[in-house]
């Protein structure tokens, strides 16, 4: 037996390190793929240049307006930047933004998560697919003809619902109603739940269809009903999902300008009582005063624009955020 043979060192090892794996693999990158990766790196990079130049122009407007406000922006009740010197504030347009889109999404979200798990868990397919495409062509709706369908077909057959609220909850003071057109933020916000409706739908059904099939199957091997699997399985899989579709509805209602602009009758006063004019919302009252404004009253309308930027800023990268929560949803476990 050759002892130097058996001493000898194994040779070493020829495989790549994972370092130069990676090079490899950088270098057999096609062509294509290079200029496909700069292509979207470059896009990505494009939106957020132009999501900073808004945010940019914005800021300097609404400072140019508001280093001449006499009141306090952020708690004045009064419009009036055309005063000398300059008096206004974005009380009443937040009080109603927030009410009008609150009442949207009281309405709007069971409404959508009933019909999502109707369509993925009750319909039949001949059924499910006709009502998916109308629902599919509600989102594809203008703006401007929801606000006419309101104004001529809404608010007229609002008298009823308005003299049965006034009469059985008038005496909580937020049903109250004068007897004047139906033009409030009840109105608004039930055109808002219609209008967002079909986001919520879309949005929820595709979550509710990703639930784990295995788990489903389990359940009803065991003896649950389809109502037991949905409680206790799809829902629970689902929650991230509604919440995120709930919020990207709430992006809408919060940022709606024409249908609430031609539904709403603005007094610029706060109500207590949702049956009576309320004071407008942020895009309302942008719309209806920009082509008259001065341009002191622009920049006006500019900075509460601003902050309707900021908040539908939040409202989507808490989606994002509620989204990227739920690996199931998120793709992380693809």
């Amino acid at each position: 037996m050759d002892i130097s043979t058996q001493d000898a060192p194994p040779p070493p090892s020829t495989a790549p390190t994972p370092t130069e794996q990676k090079r490899a693999s950088r270098g057999a990158t096609r062509p294509g793929d290079r200029i496909f990766l700069a292509f979207s790196r470059g896009s990505g990079i494009f939106l957020l240049v132009v999501m900073a130049a808004i945010a940019v122009f914005l800021t300097y407007r609404a400072s140019l307006a508001i280093s001449k406000n006499e009141g306090n922006f952020l708690t004045t009740f009064e419009w009036n930047p055309t005063a000398i010197p300059p008096d206004f504030g974005i009380a009443v347009l937040a009080f109603g933004t927030v009410v009008s889109s609150i009442i949207a999404m009281v309405i709007a979200v069971p409404i959508a998560v009933a019909i999502a798990l109707f369509l993925t868990h009750y319909a039949p397919r001949r059924l499910s697919g006709p009502i998916s495409y109308v629902i599919d062509l509600l989102a594809a709706v203008p703006s401007i003809v929801y606000g006419l369908w309101g104004a001529l077909v809404l608010v007229p057959h609002m008298d009823g619902l308005f003299s049965w609220l006034d009469a059985y909850f008038g005496w909580t003071g937020i049903f109250e109603w004068q007897q004047g057109a139906p033009r409030s933020m009840l109105t608004v916000g039930i055109l808002l739940a219609i209008m967002i409706l079909p986001i919520v739908v879309n949005v929820s059904r595709e979550v509710f269809r990703q639930s784990p099939q295995m788990i489903e199957e389990a359940a009803l091997a065991l003896g649950a009903t389809r109502w037991e699997v949905i409680r206790m399985a799809v829902l629970p899989f689902g929650r991230s999902g509604v919440i995120s579709a709930s919020m990207l509805g709430l992006g809408r209602a919060l940022g709606e300008t024409m249908a609430v602009a031609t539904v709403l009758s603005p007094t610029f006063q706060i109500q207590a009582s949702l049956l009576d004019p309320g004071g407008g919302t942020f895009a309302q009252n942008i719309a209806s005063k920009f082509g008259e404004a001065t341009e002191q009253g622009r920049d006006a309308l500019i900075a509460s624009g601003l902050v309707l930027f900021v908040i539908t800023l939040l409202v989507n990268g808490a989606a994002r955020a509620i989204i990227a929560r739920r690996k199931e949803y998120s793709g992380a476990n693809a």
